[in-house]
């Protein structure tokens, strides 16, 4: 990544800080509903304009159990303060230690904060939250150490290449080298090094460290001649690797905070839309079914002639306010009577089948004086909800499209709908649905 000049640094910063507010301010506006489940996605975006604002730049040390990574940040920092244990798993929840040892500022930043966050392992038992949090912690990472004290196994490659796919800078950590003799520590770096890794990592992104070199025995002699052993733990081996982080933050620090943050703006807007789509589609869903059984029963159950079929129009219209509504969109209830009688009429032959078997029924009950309700129950209320199922659909794609039918015509549209829609199948749950109905009040259908 080459350093840009100061300039365009402050537009692309600039640019992921708007970015990010922007993102922000899209979903402050959703629905009660969609806030209680983006709710997390909407801090987390409040967190990382507060993390652009003040320049804090965040490294994520990942990795497996048991490599160390907690020692590594000790050893970084100059101080205990994660907890180390020598039990795999110790590390429970995310560690952020500010890096205030080396007085180091973000160029551009006067009161900038490096912050080094310890994560959970990547195969703790039963840690498939701590996982996800080490690879949400990861994600919003400007840089990433990834420590290994082995040739990496199945699960950390993995976890290597999704970072990668990220598009993260990142640093490959070999600790523990004080556990391998010179040899072998080269050739581990030859295979990091090499053909495997040559699309992931950049040869001087690989380094070596000892952050908790394990104790040495030394034979010390006293003035007399005399000598004894004593067993003494080597002061921790992370310059090369603090070296490192420093050139990096030094030529790309801002360039870091803002491609992450545009890069985190556009995932979380991504998402959010994508489960906000989910959300209005399931909603849509629900609610075209519940009006189509609603005009089922409705158009079924009404022993009055006529009054049936003048009820499901307003059923209809009803259930047009409502989906706008999901969508965002308001529409009066004038205007959606208008857009079930656009749809109605785009729809043509192919719905004439339903206004047959309504108006029918609606004339057996005018000669029957209403006690034709029962015999006329199951077909004429499965046609109408039937009808009000695809004007449902044919409306919902008109909400989708920002009260439009976009680039298609209202009987393209519709045409489409009823070709896809298994139209037995939707007659046989209203059906089931009036029956259930019936059962449950036998005099339902009944005239006064």
């Amino acid at each position: 990544m080459n350093e840009a000049s100061p300039s365009t640094k402050k537009d692309d910063y600039h640019s992921a800080l708007d970015a990010v507010r922007r993102a922000i301010e899209q979903f402050r506006a959703c629905s009660e509903e969609e806030r209680r489940v983006l709710q997390r996605d909407l801090d987390e975006l409040e967190q990382m304009s507060e993390k652009l604002v003040s320049g804090r730049v965040e490294i994520v040390v990942f990795g497996e159990i048991s490599t160390g990574k907690s020692a590594l940040v000790n050893a970084l920092v100059g101080d205990d303060l994660t907890q180390v244990n020598i039990q795999g798993g110790w590390t429970k929840d995310l560690w952020h230690v500010p890096w205030e040892g080396i007085g180091y500022c973000v160029p551009g930043f006067a009161n900038s904060q490096v912050v080094l966050i310890d994560t959970p392992g990547l195969n703790e038992v039963d840690g498939a939250e701590r996982t996800e949090m080490a690879r949400s912690a990861a994600e919003r990472a400007d840089l990433v150490l990834f420590v290994t004290d082995s040739d990496l196994n199945e699960t950390e490659y993995g976890a290597l290449e999704d970072l990668v796919a990220c598009h993260k800078p990142i640093l490959l950590v070999l600790n523990k080298t004080d556990l391998y003799r010179p040899e072998e520590i080269q050739q581990l770096l030859g295979l990091f090094r090499g053909p495997r890794f040559a699309s992931m990592l950049d040869a001087k992104n690989v380094l070596t460290s000892q952050a908790d070199p394990r104790e040495v025995q030394y034979v010390i002699e006293s003035a007399d001649g005399s000598t004894r052993n004593e067993w003494r733990k080597p002061k921790p081996k992370v310059e090369e690797l603090r070296t490192r982080i420093l050139e990096v933050l030094e030529a790309e620090g801002k360039s870091l905070l803002a491609l992450n943050g545009a890069m985190f703006a556009a995932d979380k807007s991504d998402r959010m839309a994508a489960l906000r789509v989910r959300l209005r589609e399931n909603a849509a869903a629900i609610t075209i079914w519940k009006f189509a059984v609603t005009k089922s029963l409705a158009v079924a159950l009404n022993p009055l002639p006529a009054v049936d079929v003048l009820g499901g129009t307003a059923v209809d219209a009803t259930m047009v306010v409502t989906l706008g509504r999901i969508y965002g969109i308001d529409i009066t209830t004038s205007n959606a009577r208008a857009l079930v009688a656009s749809i109605l009429k785009a729809a043509g032959w192919v719905m004439l089948s339903e206004a047959v078997v309504s108006y029918a029924s609606s004339a057996f009950k005018a000669l029957t004086v209403g006690y034709g309700s029962i015999a006329t129950a199951l077909p004429q209320g499965a046609a109408a909800g039937y009808g009000s199922y695809i004007v449902g659909e044919a409306a919902r794609y008109y909400f989708q499209h920002g009260a439009s039918w976009g680039s298609e015509s209202p009987k393209r549209v519709v045409t489409q709908i009823l070709e896809s829609t298994d139209k037995q199948s939707v007659l046989e749950r209203l059906k089931t649905e009036i029956k259930k109905r019936i059962s449950l009040n036998p005099y339902a259908g009944d005239a006064p």
